[in-house]
């Protein structure tokens, strides 16, 4: 790729100078396209985790409210829910099986995208022993209602971007077949015939 680049570069520009360009702009554009991978693969994690998070929220709430503590809940929803939440909840609940401090293992919890609320409110539920089963369902609730936000304005965002071609491809055709032999007619009729 480098070399094309550097041969175009020679060709078009001229020289060394032409070649170091056309080189420069191969490794920009190569390392611009790398960043642009990480991040839509950051993002698509993040979405994963996110949708995911508001099921492990439901499935917290009914594991609390059959009598589960936040350890076994953490521990069944994460064996029955699997990707990337069910591994951290897998964690949590061994960490905590194995004598680790409450505030310690839900805030690892915490750190997962949109996870923040949710961990503080079970590991203060662990700590105390206070019953969790009204937050964490309205914590679920906030998620769910979030994530359909964030998929509303993603179909939104798709439905824009649908019609930008159908607009490159139509308007040129409108302005052909519609306006130009209007224009035409009107030219036509104010100028002066010979």
């Amino acid at each position: 790729m480098f070399v094309v680049a550097a041969v175009t570069g020679f060709v078009l520009v001229g020289g060394a100078v032409g070649a170091a360009a056309g080189a420069g702009t191969a490794y920009a554009t190569r390392r611009r396209r790398r960043q642009a991978r990480v991040r839509s693969a950051a993002r698509a994690e993040e979405a994963a985790v996110r949708e995911q998070l508001a099921t492990a929220a439901d499935l917290l709430a009914g594991c609390l409210a059959a009598g589960a503590s936040p350890a076994e809940a953490a521990a069944a929803v994460g064996e029955s829910l699997g990707g990337p939440v069910g591994e951290r909840l897998r964690h949590t609940a061994a960490e905590l099986r194995l004598g680790g401090e409450g505030e310690a293992s839900w805030g690892r919890f915490a750190e997962l995208p949109g996870a923040r609320e949710l961990g503080r409110c079970l590991a203060r539920a662990d700590i105390s022993g206070a019953p969790a089963v009204e937050s964490v369902a309205r914590i679920a609730a906030d998620l769910r209602s979030e994530w359909c936000r964030a998929a509303t304005e993603a179909a939104r965002k798709a439905g824009v971007l649908v019609t930008l071609p159908l607009a490159v491809c139509f308007l040129p055709a409108f302005l052909t077949l519609g306006v130009a032999p209007v224009l035409v007619g009107l030219a036509q009729g104010l100028l002066p015939r010979v």
